[in-house]
């Protein structure tokens, strides 16, 4: 480069240098230490994103497992509500079968689509309560009728006034029943 009057500028090796001592000079030993602690921080920081990653993805397994369980319940809840509401019609039903008909054919076909009306609830997990015979049960059944009688044990149910059904182990309406009792002379005897 020439400068204006005439005179050539010093190549640029030969221009004053930046002041390098600015920045002391580290030995090879310092270099390794600091090298190796940069490392070991880096593997910490790594263990610790590792550690956050697998704790993230294992709450997120929760949450879904959660979700799922959720909508279970919550389909389980809304069938057994619409099949709540469904039982009175199961009930006249089932006393509409037991009237004696003239036309046979007609009562058969009734009886037919009972069996199949009956069936798909019972497929969707709803099931009748044993009663007749049984021991009473406050859980599933409910007394509406207590009769002295010596033909049958003490607490025994002597007849089935309304059916009662679990739906998928679950109580959904307790068996209404007639229930035997001692007769009273036979219970001052005991005592």
């Amino acid at each position: 480069m020439r400068k204006k009057d005439g005179e050539t500028a010093a190549p640029a090796e030969e221009q004053p240098q930046e002041d390098q001592g600015s920045v002391p000079a580290l030995d090879p030993a310092g270099e390794l230490a600091a090298a190796l602690a940069e490392r070991d921080q880096l593997a910490a920081d790594k263990a610790d994103l590792q550690d956050r990653l697998l704790r993230r993805m294992a709450e997120f397994e929760n949450f879904r497992r959660r979700v799922e369980r959720e909508k279970s319940e919550t389909r389980e809840f809304a069938t057994m509500e619409a099949i709540q509401h469904v039982l009175p019609v199961l009930d006249d039903f089932e006393r509409a079968l037991k009237v004696e008909t003239a036309d046979k054919e007609y009562a058969r076909g009734m009886e037919l689509i009972f069996q199949r009306f009956a069936g798909e609830l019972e497929r969707l997990g709803l099931a009748p309560i044993s009663t007749e015979g049984q021991k009473f049960d406050p859980h599933v059944h409910h007394a509406l009728e207590m009769r002295e009688t010596s033909e049958a044990e003490d607490h025994t149910i002597l007849a089935e006034l309304q059916k009662g059904y679990n739906f998928q182990g679950r109580l959904l309406r307790p068996a209404l029943v007639s229930v035997a009792v001692a007769p009273s002379s036979e219970k001052r005897s005991d005592q």
